[in-house]
């Protein structure tokens, strides 16, 4: 991916491609990859976190725990499409939102920690909304891309090798990805600075330092937890994001599922139930791009009977992905 950006280059992204991969990798780690000192490194961090939008989260793996997952769209009066937005963005099983169709659409994703939960938002509250004229709840059945597998490693900054020596292993198979009641306290740090230090998780959760190393790791090498980066994708050239709303036949649903997964404007792609049975995110430099994926590669794909492109508008919340121009 080249940038076309005046403020950050191909340092820049390469930094951001390395703390997808390892978020909580260190300065000294990332200058002797990156072939730069750690001072460059940290100066480079604190541009992007400034100027890019660029944060480093925990993030709870909602398919590896077996949690609910859901994205909504519902479809607004003019003129409260924020405003309701604004409301959702206060729930905490809300983790990213964002406004499409012109304003007149609200588009997100939940992740209910309970049946409870669940009903209480797509039974009670959302049906309530005065100014909602109609909900389309897709419930989240099988991710193909996204979630720990980052979007910018598609593009080459980074060598195959380089990937190699700073990836964490992956989850163990079989391993049980399980978050217990007393790990909510190092998780609430991490979900706000996923590169917060040791001493101060130490200080948060009351346990020693060694203590929370080992329950960090396990928690990361269960997959239950791990570390992921956001950031403004228009810092790098790519200010288009869209929701795909794709009908593929159901013999075709896996392998269309994996294909979008390869390709390189696709930031997440999950299997679904509800009116389309796949779901996915595109990221592109212009509208004229968007069309030549969705006329291209995307509608070339053997199986793909419909498809419906809502690029966003705004994004009100957001914890995992690219972030579009408000």
């Amino acid at each position: 991916m080249e940038t076309e950006s005046d403020t950050f280059d191909r340092l820049d992204l390469r930094l951001l491609c390395a703390l997808e991969i390892d978020g909580r990798a260190s300065f000294s780690r990332l200058g002797a990859l990156l072939g730069v000192s750690d001072r460059t490194v940290a100066r480079r961090y604190r541009r992007l976190c400034a100027e890019a939008g660029l944060r480093v989260l925990a993030v709870r793996d909602a398919e590896r725990l077996g949690q609910d997952q859901w994205t909504l769209r519902l479809r607004c009066v003019p003129d409260s499409a924020l405003a309701i937005a604004d409301a959702l963005a206060k729930r905490p099983d809300t983790h990213w939102i964002g406004l499409a169709s012109g304003g007149t659409e609200v588009i997100f994703g939940t992740r209910p920690r309970t049946a409870g939960d669940r009903d209480d938002l797509l039974l009670g509250k959302l049906p309530r909304t005065p100014r909602v004229l109609e909900i389309r709840a897709h419930q989240l059945l099988h991710r193909f891309h996204g979630g720990p597998s980052g979007w910018l490693l598609k593009h080459g900054a980074l060598t195959d090798e380089e990937i190699a020596a700073l990836r964490p292993p992956a989850p163990a198979a079989g391993r049980p990805a399980r978050i217990d009641p007393e790990d909510e306290p190092l998780l609430a740090v991490l979900e706000r600075d996923g590169r917060a230090s040791y001493p101060e998780l130490q200080r948060a959760t009351g346990r020693s330092e060694s203590a929370v190393k080992r329950r960090l790791a396990a928690l990361l090498a269960s997959g239950a937890l791990y570390i992921d980066v956001e950031y403004d994708s228009a810092a790098f050239g790519h200010p288009v994001v869209a929701a795909l709303w794709i009908t593929a036949g159901p013999a075709a649903l896996h392998r269309v599922g994996q294909a979008l997964a390869g390709h390189p404007q696709i930031a997440h792609a999950a299997a679904t139930a509800g009116p389309a049975n796949l779901i996915a995110t595109a990221v592109t430099r212009s509208t004229a791009d968007l069309y030549a994926y969705l006329s291209g590669p995307l509608g070339h794909l053997a199986g793909v009977q419909h498809v419906e492109a809502s690029p966003f508008l705004r994004r009100v919340k957001q914890l995992i992905y690219p972030r579009p121009v408000s």
